[in-house]
């Protein structure tokens, strides 16, 4: 376990997040140059990915890769972003900007986004950001498994997978770090997981139709179980392969991510508050392109939050915790043994 200079409990302090979101000015990445690099930002048409994505190019980033499951709304973006551009002044030069299909809830989509990123000459960057927070619960059609668990933890684990031996690949041929930013949450440590206390397996159990469901409770659990999995992930991909952590956005108000939420009574009542306490997407962005491109293998299966290394839910280092963490491993494993996932992961050079 890492040293931190505060307890994974006092971490996961609710009014220690909001003392934090109020006081806290996150600080613009403008001392890091990435001229020559290629970047990969996911969920990146509106909201935190979509700023991202504009700070990447702001330091001279140049080969911009939007993975975006509505092709038409990532072109927008794209005009949007090159637009910005131009208008630059400050700009001497415009990135390479493309748009390609990401749909987080087919596998076969999955895979074959990772087969596409492995023709690239380089790829530098990574940040896995696109996730969901539908307001009423959907099974994925073709999996059976809870929609926000399919997206944004399944399907991300195996994406995040897919991408580490062409991401050291290109490492290798390239020079220099190659990393790989997760977007997470405090939220993971919020959550009381219910879930791991029924009889295993968990994916089933969080699949049971018959459940009652907190909506925003089960995006919190999302973003727990990707924290679990960064955990074990890095136990067997070492930095010197590829550079993978995971970071906060902190609490913004104008993300599409809590979009359906937004159109409730009680989400209408909460955005109001969130007008006066949250970040913008340009703010919170600053967070993720902190994470992404200022820290090197110090940060590696660490978790950012304010720009600062912090632990990461309580249960993730707790004897009950590296329990659950070892079985949501071992399932998802099963899960995503048709793409060969412990054979890729056993081949990563130590």
């Amino acid at each position: 376990m890492a040293t931190f200079d505060i307890t994974p409990e006092k971490q996961a302090s609710i009014p220690r997040f909001f003392y934090h979101q109020l006081t806290f000015k996150p600080a613009l990445v403008h001392d890091v140059s990435l001229q020559g690099q290629t970047a990969i930002v996911t969920g990146s048409n509106t909201g935190i990915g979509f700023e991202t994505s504009r700070q990447l190019l702001d330091l001279g980033l140049s080969k911009l890769i939007l993975a975006v499951r509505d092709e038409a709304k990532g072109n927008a973006a794209r005009e949007q972003l090159l637009s910005s551009q131009a208008t630059d002044e400050t700009t001497t030069t415009t990135a390479n900007i493309e748009v390609w299909p990401l749909d987080l809830s087919e596998y076969a989509s999955v895979q074959a986004f990772a087969e596409r990123c492995a023709s690239l000459p380089h790829l530098h960057l990574v940040v896995l950001n696109a996730g969901i927070a539908p307001a009423t619960r959907v099974f994925n059609a073709q999996t059976g498994h809870d929609q926000i668990v399919q997206v944004n933890y399944l399907s991300t684990a195996l994406l995040a997978i897919l991408l580490v031996p062409v991401l050291q690949a290109k490492r290798d041929s390239q020079g220099g770090v190659s990393r790989m930013t997760i977007v997470s949450s405090e939220v993971a440590a919020w959550t009381d997981f219910r879930e791991r206390h029924r009889p295993p397996p968990l994916l089933k159990a969080l699949d049971d139709n018959d459940a009652k469901v907190d909506m925003l409770d089960r995006m919190m659990v999302s973003k727990l179980l990707g924290q679990m999995f960064l955990a074990e992930l890095v136990r067997r991909v070492p930095a010197s392969a590829v550079v993978i952590n995971a970071v906060s956005p902190g609490s913004v108000h104008d993300s599409q991510f809590n979009r359906e939420h937004d159109r409730t009574f009680s989400g209408a009542i909460a955005k109001i508050f969130m007008r006066r306490v949250a970040f913008t997407a340009a703010v919170g962005a600053r967070l993720v392109a902190d994470a992404a491109v200022r820290h090197g293998e110090e940060t590696h299966g660490q978790f950012l939050s304010f720009q600062k290394v912090v632990p990461m839910a309580p249960m993730v280092y707790n004897t009950e915790g590296k329990k659950v963490a070892a079985q949501l491993w071992q399932e998802t494993m099963a899960e995503l043994s048709f793409a060969g996932v412990e054979d890729i992961l056993s081949g990563v050079q130590k």
